[in-house]
């Protein structure tokens, strides 16, 4: 069924439900804000946020300085403030940025510096075999390595979420599927979409590898242009993860941060991502080859993960431009807020960037009444950290081996105030079908459970929700 806009006028519409966009519809909501989020896809995380390595940074290799600093230090001290609130994880690893030859040891005590500078006090210049005190696995041509004690690893996935779910909980409105084609101004903005018209006092685009053509079709001149850039991943079985208890860096280069091994907050590691420019916005092609590298790559660091099965390979598009640096543009005679080109630390800065987008609305806009009480939220804990559903009581069934997931989480999923719109949503709020077998054993089992309830049913045959 499709969804019919609600006549009144908004707030605030926000374009974009990636975690910077259900970050900001949270932001708006507890200030007091009538919101409304728009999202061309079947469900949250659609475009380049269903895909990253979920490390919440500290900003210690940002730029010095920088907008992207100060927006990484504020979303990662909020995250850490209300994670225990919304039931969020946090695995406690930290990192070794690890040289493997001389040139680049050369440069540790560069980023040392430049950590600090940041603001961030706990890096600690290791010898070889110190390092690998910390970690054993690593191999034996080390060089050198700097620890940075507060990188860390989250659920990337139930965090936006979370906060997704905070927002509606107090009044704000989700429409998934529903595309931008047009936006006017005339005191306020009148918004053309595939689902009809929506008003609202101000906008918020966070549209992603979008951003330039969303801010184009709210009639703005191209002030960037995103240029996608790809990332392949390979993710390792449960097995290799008593190898990888921390986060392995390379020395990063100027335009990228690199290949990374890490565990998952999940039980698993990952290898990647690479760093491909490509032209296509949508697709995210992996490649045999680049595959292999990625696994050699991390043998090479942890030979120990020489021969590990994989469980599952994936790739997402990073929304790069034609600068490093976050292109944010505050237009107060248009009541616009743009936020664009928010590369890999977007899931660490997108609480950091709803503040500062929140300070920028206050610049053309009267203050929100705050509501009296905030909602409680708690979403579901799918990591290895805390217990999971499937060792608590009367939980029905199991339905997903690989990954122990009940029948009590598939229904929870399906009846929460966000349920999933399509398949990979179901999958990122309960990992049913993500572990090895890659939902061989439980889909049948899912497409009955969810018959007629996600965008493309599952089951053959069947057209599901339209």
């Amino acid at each position: 069924m499709l969804q019919t806009p609600h006549p009144e006028s908004y707030d605030v519409a926000i374009i974009g439900a990636g975690v910077v966009g259900c970050a900001v519809a949270r932001r708006f909501a507890l200030a007091g804000a009538k919101v409304v989020l728009i999202e061309k896809g079947a469900d949250i995380l659609s475009g380049a946020s269903k895909a990253n390595s979920a490390i919440l940074h500290t900003g210690f290799d940002a730029p010095p300085d920088s907008l992207e600093l100060e927006l990484i230090r504020a979303g990662r001290e909020e995250y850490l403030e209300i994670r225990e609130s919304l039931n969020l994880a946090l695995m406690k690893t930290g990192a070794l940025v690890c040289a493997w030859s001389g040139e680049d040891a050369e440069k540790l005590e560069d980023i040392e510096k430049q950590g600090r500078a940041n603001g961030v006090s706990e890096l600690r210049l290791l010898s070889a075999s110190s390092a690998r005190e910390t970690m054993p696995g690593l191999a034996g041509r080390l060089v050198a390595a700097l620890e940075v004690e507060g990188e860390h690893i989250i659920d990337p996935w139930s965090a936006p979420l979370a906060y997704l779910t905070q927002a509606v909980a107090m009044g704000a409105r989700f429409l998934r599927g529903t595309e931008l084609l047009n936006g006017t101004f005339d005191g306020g903005w009148t918004l053309e979409t595939t689902n009809g018209d929506v008003h609202a006092s101000a906008v918020v685009n966070a549209a992603g590898l979008y951003g330039d053509v969303v801010d184009q079709r709210l009639g703005f001149a191209a002030e960037f242009r995103i240029k996608p850039r790809k990332g392949q991943f390979v993710v390792l079985d449960k097995a290799a993860c008593r190898h990888v208890p921390r986060i392995v860096l390379p020395v990063p280069t100027a335009t990228t941060k690199g290949i990374v091994v890490c565990p998952t907050a999940f039980g698993n590691v990952l290898i990647g991502p690479t760093a491909e420019e490509q032209q296509d916005r949508v697709r995210a092609t992996v490649e045999s080859g680049t595959l292999q590298t990625l696994l050699q790559r991390g043998a090479e660091i942890v030979p120990a993960l020489a021969g590990i099965p994989v469980t599952a390979v994936y790739a997402g598009l990073r929304p790069a431009t034609e600068e490093k640096a976050y292109r944010i543009f505050a237009r107060p005679e248009k009541r616009a807020i743009t936020l664009g080109g928010i590369r890999s630390t977007g899931l660490s800065a997108a609480l950091g960037l709803a503040q500062h987008a929140m300070k920028l609305h206050a610049a053309f806009a009267e203050k929100f009444d705050a509501p009296a009480l905030v909602p409680d939220v708690s979403v579901p804990n799918l990591t290895e950290t805390m217990e999971r559903d499937w060792q608590r009581p009367d939980h029905g069934e199991i339905i997903c081996h690989c990954e122990l997931v009940t029948r009590r989480e598939i229904e929870a999923a399906m009846s929460s105030p966000v349920p999933p719109g399509d398949f990979g949503g179901l999958r990122r709020r309960t990992r049913a079908g993500m572990g090895h077998c890659q939902g061989f054993y439980c889909n049948a089992r899912l497409a009955a459970m969810t018959k007629g309830q996600l965008a493309t049913s599952l089951a053959a045959g069947e057209q599901g929700k339209q």
